[in-house]
């Protein structure tokens, strides 16, 4: 692991351990004593709403969920129950969703929005139906009372950094094509901010995109026609927001016949990205370390519902486009290539050895030394 990737990683268990204490502070307090406001009479007999975007990303439902839930049900004893909805990518649904929440009258809302935009309404109706509620992922518009992300302009800067390196002798000059995120998520602006920082001046963006939605196959129809107006041949790199898109993009590049794919960047680490780079069809992906985020955002909630000040969790707070000084929790990221597989998914127990060297991976996984 180099220095950069060392200390990153470093920091990560550093963040992690802040947000495990500061959390069970919180909960210790929760338990040993009411604090000033009426809410916190609750007590640890709360009920959470948690709301997430979509389940076409692995993340969400295999470590977002079970992380809060569980770093709720510690933090409150196990008296806290945690009502989820999921909103499928659909703003309109999402709205509904706290509607519902607020009808149930949950003690604190976790919104990680699908529209940043659309949602301020809905988390203006809950805060006037007395619910606080936590940011999660996306700092989304509206009077939201805490917010816990990772360092999104950083997750830009780590891919166009890891996109020049792999670019070589090509990053002076060369073409690539940029596949940003949808124009809905505030994040996607942030890694494309981040990115174009490294950037600029350095390689000619032959063709941009803002990818509805995410998904994989808009990705792959824009890859499609990036290919077909610069030429197979004439695509040096590709900057692509996260491993979804990328593997959407490398599908398009491979049916185009080209014999040496160029390098593709990527974000969040979920399994078929990590099999890609080992592979060597995906150059790297961002590894962000879901424990602290959930668990943070998890603290905030419960602390909030039991009316509690947030000055242990938060080290840190955003402006928002309507709101500012919102306190927050931002957790570093590490830059994922094949030379620290080990190092990261691995040795944090995201995936297993079994899981990633299938048998379509264990022979470049056995050239790795991943065994």
């Amino acid at each position: 692991m180099n220095t950069r990737m060392r200390r990153a990683a470093v920091a990560v268990a550093a963040t992690a351990m802040a947000v495990s204490l500061a959390a069970c502070g919180s909960a210790k307090e929760s338990g040993d004593k009411a604090t000033d406001t009426g809410s916190a009479k609750k007590g640890n007999d709360l009920k959470i709403g948690l709301l997430l975007p979509e389940n076409q990303t692995a993340r969400y439902e295999k470590f977002d969920k079970p992380i809060i839930e569980k770093k709720i049900s510690d933090l409150t004893g196990g008296k806290a129950k945690v009502i989820y909805a999921n909103a499928k990518q659909d703003a309109t649904l999402q709205t509904q969703q706290v509607d519902t929440m607020i009808t149930n009258k949950v003690d604190a809302l976790i919104v990680d929005s699908v529209d940043s935009k659309a949602i301020a309404g809905a988390v203006k109706k809950a805060k006037d139906a007395g619910i606080p509620v936590v940011a999660f992922d996306r700092l989304a518009e509206g009077p939201i009372d805490a917010y816990t992300s990772f360092d999104n302009e950083e997750v830009g800067h780590v891919q166009g950094k890891a996109l020049l390196e792999a670019m070589g002798s090509k990053a002076n000059g060369g073409t690539i094509v940029m596949m940003n995120g949808a124009i809905t998520d505030p994040n996607a602006a942030l890694f494309k901010k981040g990115a174009k920082a490294e950037l600029d001046g350095k390689v000619k963006v032959g063709k941009e995109y803002d990818t509805k939605e995410w998904k994989p196959e808009n990705a792959n129809a824009n890859m499609e026609a990036a290919i077909s107006a610069l030429g197979k041949g004439k695509i040096d790199g590709v900057y692509s927001a996260n491993d979804g898109m990328a593997g959407g993009i490398i599908t398009a590049l491979k049916a185009a016949g080209l014999s040496k794919l160029p390098p593709v960047t990527g974000q969040d680490a979920e399994l078929a990205g990590v099999q890609r780079i080992v592979a060597g069809e995906q150059f790297m992906s961002v590894y962000k370390p879901y424990g602290p985020e959930g668990e943070a955002a998890a603290a905030m909630a419960v602390a909030l519902a039991q009316g509690k000040k947030l000055d242990s969790i938060a080290t840190s707070t955003v402006d928002s486009p309507t709101n500012k000084g919102v306190p927050t929790f931002l957790v570093p990221v590490v830059s994922l290539t094949k030379d620290n597989i080990k190092d990261t998914v691995l040795k944090d127990g995201v995936y297993t050895l079994d899981e990633i060297c299938t048998a379509n991976y264990k022979a470049a996984c056995d050239k790795l030394g991943l065994k």
